[in-house]
């Protein structure tokens, strides 16, 4: 049997209704689309603590009950992650923070103009996300694309910035132009919390 489990939304920065390139309205309509996420996730979730032993006793690879939600679970999930990584570096002016971020980004770029031109281009590439992730195999950070929610995790992988591509992240205030939503959203990361995620990874390792 399954524990019911129900996830509460997070709560941002009233910064992210601020910001000179990315509209209140494209915000507001943004986090509609996080909380139908939330509220699918526990929407499953009780399904899941509701499965019977003939649910059970029916899986199956092709279809089943208990494949179909997992499988939408990992979705709803990745919906949930990805937008609140996103919306919590958003509400600054882009300005660059000097630490250890910028010290491992130039590192493993040759500058920040690399790793802008490269996290650009990819997320011009991509159908879904981007994700700057610390890859702790290789010991190097990456641009990683995703073209679904639940396309990422990368192994040994872990995101500290995520760059939503979808249409509905832009389309309101840039149409099909995706490329200047890209320096629009440049210019509206708070880089002190993304050198604060890149921080927290060796904090917990240690």
């Amino acid at each position: 049997m399954i524990i019911n489990y129900k996830l509460q939304p997070k709560s941002f920065s009233e910064k992210i209704f601020q910001m000179a390139k990315i509209s209140k309205r494209t915000i507001e309509e943004h986090l509609k689309l996080y909380h139908g996420y939330i509220n699918k996730y526990n929407e499953i979730q009780e399904k899941l603590a509701q499965l019977s032993e003939n649910d059970y006793s029916q899986a199956n690879q092709t279809y089943s009950l208990i494949r179909e939600l997992k499988l939408e679970l990992s979705f709803a999930w990745g919906g949930i992650v990805n937008h609140e990584l996103y919306f919590g570096h958003l509400g600054s002016d882009g300005q660059l923070f000097e630490g250890k971020l910028m010290d491992q980004i130039k590192k493993d770029f040759g500058s920040f103009e690399n790793f802008k031109k490269d996290l650009k281009t990819t997320g011009l590439a991509s159908r879904g996300w981007v994700w700057t992730a610390w890859n702790e195999k290789e010991k190097r950070l990456f641009n990683y694309l995703g073209d679904a929610q639940n396309t990422f995790p990368i192994w040994f992988a872990k995101p500290i910035l995520a760059l939503d591509v979808y249409e509905h992240a832009y389309f309101i205030d840039f149409g099909t132009n995706r490329g200047q939503y890209i320096e629009a959203f440049f210019e509206s990361i708070n880089w002190q919390e993304i050198e604060t995620n890149f921080q927290r990874l060796f904090l917990f390792s240690a």
